[in-house]
């Protein structure tokens, strides 16, 4: 009995060596080659236009940052001329520059991140549960672990239909995705893990416009798009007063129908590559001392945005408002935030805070080629394996661990027979 205890006991430590070896050997990129081996980022730009035109793609902005400076561009479309002005709709990469309105209250003392977020609200107020809806703070639905379990992702409306009101789309989103809930309410208890939500970000929405006592548009445009100059960049599309706007492509490369959204906060940012490097800069210092934050956000704030605040199999993944990709070798994050949604949007940005270096992909008509892109920047400057390229590899790492717990097994029902046999002799 004891010799067979002792041989689960091994079995079972094997067991756990191995899943790590392979966890820890993919997230370090041990046996996943980046896109060149060259450390010019001319030689990146051209390995990533060769992905892009090895797939349908309708129309792409990219840009490369090299120590704060723009280093590079890329701009492609089928049907008409994209230029660094024209703007896309960049889906869920609308959470982070939201992220920044929100933290311009925190700034300017209107706004706790401790706080529960109904004592800021009059309009509409999350529906009683199970648990207790003060436990749900501003800085919990800002870092997706408030346990609301809405499910969100947003289809979207069709331009001859009326969108709902932001109060009704909180109580239940119409143009909730397939398969999500669409309600905004608390179904685990808040604090104890991470659950995307796209309705927190509605709410965060709402947040602003009672904190604010403006429009959520009229807000992020007078307090981050003008100060930081990005004059291509809106909540809400008027096509009299905008005109250039990348068209809509679905995978089939047939032209796509242009959705509008409730949701702004969300998955409804529209925004151009110049726009976006400005973005970006503003996490860095600047020439001229640019301060990190260009005066709309303090720089301490800009931070604290990226300090670990959700976790997944023990990985850091968000902040506040921004998603933690790689580790970056220097004791901080590659941080950012990606877009996706119907019909094929894909956009992506990552940035490294300790260099100043990042990518920006603005692209339609494919639903994965920005995040890819991404990914490999990721690979190529660091080394390590982003989340959402662990995630895309997750089936292939369960499989390896499987096939390697499936052959320890083996070696060890044989090794045991062998001792049996060695010892009747």
């Amino acid at each position: 009995m004891r010799i067979l205890f002792k041989t689960v006991l091994i079995t079972l430590v094997l067991f756990i060596l191995w899943a790590i070896f392979i966890v820890f050997g993919t997230l370090s990129g041990w046996w996943i080659q980046p896109i060149t081996d060259s450390a010019n980022p001319d030689d990146f730009v051209e390995e990533a236009k060769q992905e892009i035109h090895s797939d349908f793609v309708g129309s792409i902005a990219m840009a490369l940052v090299e120590d704060g400076e723009v280093y590079n561009e890329y701009l492609f479309s089928i049907d008409k001329s994209v230029n660094r002005n024209t703007a896309f709709q960049v889906a869920s990469l609308s959470k982070w520059v939201t992220a920044w309105g929100i933290m311009s209250l925190v700034d300017q003392g209107k706004l706790n991140l401790d706080d529960p977020i109904d004592s800021y609200l009059t309009r509409w107020q999350l529906p009683k549960g199970e648990f207790n809806n003060n436990e749900v703070t501003v800085r919990l639905v800002l870092s997706h672990t408030a346990g609301l379990t809405d499910g969100l992702g947003y289809a979207g409306f069709l331009p001859e239909t009326p969108v709902q009101s932001l109060e009704e789309s909180l109580t239940r989103a119409s143009d909730a995705s397939p398969g999500a809930n669409g309600e905004v309410k608390v179904g685990i208890r808040p604090g104890t893990e991470w659950v995307y939500s796209g309705g927190g970000y509605t709410l965060l929405q709402l947040l602003i416009e009672e904190v604010s006592g403006k429009s959520f548009q009229d807000y992020m445009t007078e307090t981050i798009f003008q100060p930081l100059e990005m004059t291509n960049s809106t909540f809400v599309w008027d096509d009299a007063m905008h005109s250039n706007l990348a068209t809509f492509y679905n995978e089939d490369t047939s032209i796509a129908k242009h959705y509008r959204y409730t949701s702004l906060a969300a998955t409804s940012l529209y925004t151009s590559l110049n726009d976006l490097e400005l973005f970006v800069q503003a996490h860095f210092k600047g020439i001229n001392n640019e301060t990190k934050g260009r005066g709309v956000l303090n720089e301490n704030t800009i931070d604290e945005m990226r300090k670990p605040h959700a976790y997944q199999m023990g990985a850091a993944i968000w902040g506040l408002g921004t998603m933690l990709y790689a580790d970056n070798n220097q004791d901080d994050f590659i941080i950012g935030h990606d877009g996706k949604n119907d019909p094929a949007i894909n956009t992506a940005v990552r940035l490294n805070p300790s260099t100043g270096n990042g990518i920006i992909i603005l692209e339609m008509g494919n639903p994965l080629l920005a995040t890819e892109i991404g990914s490999e920047w990721v690979l190529w400057k660091t080394g390590n394996i982003d989340t959402l390229l662990f995630m895309s590899l997750y089936r292939s790492i369960i499989v390896s661990i499987i096939i390697g717990w499936v052959i320890i097994l083996l070696l060890v029902i044989y090794l045991r027979k062998r001792i049996k046999r060695l010892k009747s002799i």
